[in-house]
């Protein structure tokens, strides 16, 4: 059998995993690869129209990775991969600014460009905490600036005035003074890619459990591993004991009235182009621990 591949993202569980030996202990015969501070980004960088659906499409390496919920609903529908339905991740995200412009609520949001990723979490996420504020005209989302950390430095450097960070660098931004309107917290869902033993799935989730209860207990134990996180151009800025614990796993059922609901809002929404959605079949579009 081949060894089940596991893939950091954008968070500390799969860090504090390995650190801790938890996928060992749980038998899990496995090979742990990180691709972002060993590629400077590269590995997840996308620009314009292309984001975390296309990557998707495109196929993943490791057997288990994580996407926005909406995104995986529609990857899943249109059997690029698997929802795992057994659990769901909630990450902090939200709108930042510069401290010292005139943007100081969601109103003044109204036509200024927010630098968000492409059919990525950053994209929904955005569009729903500003409907209470704003028409779908007065929402003015950029693809330009590709995705998570592209974006964020074009923000940091001044080309954008608004971005939507979520984990890591919604923290940095905070920790650089930018001002936050408004959070964007988000929900993210794992993928089951390729024909894994659900066993093996099994085994890295109850090292996830255990990882996250030593995160709730001792986050600033862990929040170093953020580094590990980010291209090491970021790292001599970075102060991650200031940084919260991030995205939380929460072990509960992605159930089919979630699925449907999202699915339903992002056919309302037209962020796919109409009819490639897929059938949004929950039974076809999820696997579980549970089944039979």
């Amino acid at each position: 059998m081949p060894k089940f591949k596991i893939e950091p993202h954008f968070r500390l569980q799969e860090w504090v995993a390995e650190e801790k030996g938890y996928f060992r202990d749980e038998g899990l015969d496995y090979e742990f690869k990180e691709f972002i501070r060993s590629s400077d980004g590269a590995h997840h960088a996308t620009h314009g129209q292309s984001g975390a659906f296309q990557s998707i499409e495109k196929g993943r390496e490791s057997n288990i990775t994580c996407a926005c919920h909406w995104t995986v609903n529609v990857a899943a529908s249109r059997g690029h991969t698997k929802l795992f339905a057994d659990a769901y991740s909630v990450a902090p995200s939200g709108i930042f600014v510069a401290a010292d412009g005139a943007i100081a609520s969601p109103a003044d949001l109204a036509h200024v460009p927010i630098s968000v990723g492409y059919q990525s979490g950053s994209h929904y996420a955005t569009i729903q905490a500003l409907e209470g504020y704003l028409s779908r005209e007065e929402i003015n989302l950029s693809f330009d600036e590709g995705m998570l950390f592209s974006r964020m430095e074009a923000f940091f450097e001044g080309g954008t005035k608004a971005a939507t960070l979520f984990g890591g660098p919604y923290y940095f931004a905070e920790q650089l003074g930018y001002r936050k309107i408004i959070d964007t917290t988000f929900m993210i869902g794992a993928m089951v890619n390729g024909d894994p033993d659900m066993e093996d799935v099994r085994r890295y989730f109850q090292a996830l459990r255990r990882a996250q209860r030593d995160i709730d207990l001792r986050p600033e134990l862990y929040t170093h591993y953020y580094k590990m996180e980010f291209p090491e151009r970021f790292h001599a800025r970075m102060d991650t004991r200031r940084w919260g614990p991030g995205e939380r796993i929460v072990f509960e059922p992605y159930s089919r009235q979630v699925f449907e609901r999202s699915f339903g809002w992002i056919a309302e929404h037209g962020i796919f182009e109409p009819g490639s959605m897929g059938a949004g079949d929950y039974d076809k579009a999820v696997v579980s621990l549970s089944a039979g």
